[in-house]
Formats: C-alpha cells, structure tokens, sequence
C-alpha cells in the first residue's frame, strides 16, 4: 500500500511541474507580461495560431487530475494510517511473552512467578537517587571581608 501511495505522489509532483509550465506558457488577455517573459511566443510558433486552447485544454486536464491525485491520495493515506495493527505490533504479538518487552541486547526479566530469581542486570538499569538535602538556612549576618 506504501508503494502504491509513494508512486501516486510522485506522479502528483510531476503533474504539479507541468502544471506550473503549462500556466507560464500561456499568454495573458493584454499579450504581455509573465507567460512572454517565459516563452510564451515559442508556443506560438511551436502549436500554431490556435495555441491558446491547446494550452488551456491542458490546463484543465492536468488541474483536473492534480485534484483527483490528491483527494485519491489523501483517502489512501488516511485509511493506512487507520490499519488496526501495524507491522511492528504484529511482529511484537508473535514473539513469546517472556521476550515481548525485552529491548535487543538485554536479558529478559525474572517473571514474577519465581520471586527467588536474582534480577538480571542489564544496560538499561536505574538507579535511585539519594534523597536530596535541604541547604542550610543563609544567616542574617554575612561574614564581613
């Protein structure tokens, strides 16, 4: 599914690109300025006499497809997100249950039906703090230099 979502993405980018061309090609209604500065006479010469309805047939087809990419993708993304189980937790059920919480590198803990197993130390360990000491009370009368 994460596949199919990445390729409608990449075509929604490609479909943007020429987008942003085909609206930079065009001629305004005054013959002047944006689209000429960025080539619109070469359309001329390149379509014909009739280029501007090539250009806004184009146009329309390729908003009309950018709006269907992303309702299209945005339906996708939703319900992948909304799966029931992920890959990781499904990986995670399928383990034995004395080694479901157990991170790598670690050894599993003592189940709590043997209380006379020692706790096996690990990287992970915490260590409680001493508690912390009020400091002592300033004096009214700070010693003079």
């Amino acid at each position: 599914m994460s596949f199919f979502i990445g390729l409608l993405t990449f075509v929604l980018v490609l479909n943007c690109a020429v987008l942003i061309l085909l609206v930079l090609m065009q001629l305004p209604k005054k013959d002047a300025g944006a689209g000429l500065a960025f080539g619109a006479g070469a359309t001329d010469a390149l379509f014909g006499a009739g280029s501007g309805n090539v250009l806004t047939k184009a146009t329309k087809y390729a908003a009309t497809l950018f709006f269907v990419l992303a309702l299209i993708i945005g339906i996708l993304q939703s319900n992948y997100n909304r799966r029931s189980l992920t890959d990781l937790e499904k990986a995670v059920a399928s383990q034995p249950a004395g080694m479901a919480g157990a991170m790598p590198g670690t050894a599993p803990m003592a189940s709590p039906e043997s209380p006379a197993a020692a706790p096996v130390p690990t990287n992970f360990t915490l260590e409680t703090l001493p508690p912390v000491q009020p400091a002592p009370a300033a004096t009214a009368n700070p010693p003079a230099n």
